[in-house]
């Protein structure tokens, strides 16, 4: 193991939720080897959202602590703002400062857009968007005192790019990019960061995918293959001083590889000195922009090689 002064996180201290199980459990894990001081935090109830335990943060923050490192357990859920700023508080509170927030915690309540309940989609809204905002809310007044600190925000191709059944998931993970986004820009005069992360990884969170046929048999191979850890060092990287140049961005990651994802701008345009109406549309706009029109794919289709 690095010594102290070549910890990359050595003297920070980092919020990361979602972290009793998979992807946060490595960001946690990866963190404190790196130096940081970690706030565990986990509601600990079920890939749906529904329980709750203190069993998950509990365990990472005491292999934290066994390896030598520091952690606190923290099982406030991120859906509500008064529990949200608890979380943050924890953090003030055990170790005098806060330096980092990692927004991973998530459920899922997959159903084909005709047959989603609003519950369903309010719910995972809450916890991914609203979530990310309640923690991000309540560490940015203390990241503005101290003019530094960095977001690290957990977004997804199922919005960037698209899937079958997650309307609910895909919005919520697509406004997370435009929360990360403004965050960069209205905190960098205070030297605050903040940039999202499409992760590619076997987690609890897509363990029910279906595996009848031989196309999801090889799918659910090619996703099993990519562990957790590997969605780590980069997050790691991001909280630290090397990546104080690095803010506004979207990266995705697939075992090996790192993606630096596109963002919107214009790709075509039309021009039609009397104006547009719905004739002229039909017969000159579309057919013009069509040729730039994005396919209705999904994630599996763009990322369609095995993975690195």
């Amino acid at each position: 193991m690095a010594d102290s002064a070549e910890k990359s996180l050595a003297g920070k201290v980092i919020v990361v939720t979602g972290a009793g199980r998979g992807i946060g459990r490595e960001i946690a894990l990866l963190a404190a080897r790196e130096g940081a001081r970690v706030v565990v935090n986990d509601l600990g109830g079920g890939a749906d959202g529904e329980g709750a335990s203190a069993g998950p943060a509990e365990q990472v923050a005491t292999e934290i602590t066994a390896a030598g490192g520091t952690a606190v357990a923290s099982t406030e859920s991120v859906a509500e703002a008064a529990s949200a700023a608890r979380i943050v508080a924890q953090a003030m509170d055990c170790f005098g400062r806060i330096d980092g927030v990692v927004n991973n915690a998530g459920i899922l309540r997959d159903r084909i857009f005709h047959r989603m309940e609003v519950e369903d989609f309010e719910l995972v809204i809450k916890v991914h968007l609203m979530g990310s905002f309640y923690v991000s809310h309540a560490a940015a007044r203390h990241f503005r005192a101290q003019e530094s600190g960095a977001f690290v925000q957990f977004t997804s191709t199922s919005g960037l790019v698209g899937n079958y059944g997650q309307a609910n998931y895909a919005a919520a993970k697509m406004g997370i990019v435009g929360l990360s986004r403004s965050i960069a820009l209205d905190m960098q005069r205070f030297g605050v960061r903040s940039n999202a992360i499409a992760p590619f990884a076997w987690s609890r969170l897509i363990g029910t995918i279906p595996t009848e046929t031989e196309a999801e048999k090889e799918r659910v191979a090619r996703l099993q293959s990519m562990g957790a850890e590997k969605i780590a060092p980069l997050t790691v990287f991001l909280l630290s001083d090397a990546a104080r140049d690095v803010s506004g961005q979207i990266f995705a990651v697939r075992r090996n590889e790192i993606f630096l994802m596109s963002q919107s701008r214009p790709v075509c345009s039309v021009h039609r000195a009397e104006g547009w109406d719905a004739q002229s549309l039909e017969a000159h706009a579309m057919p013009a922009l069509k040729r730039a029109f994005v396919p209705l794919e999904r994630s599996a289709d763009v990322f369609c090689w095995d993975p690195v």
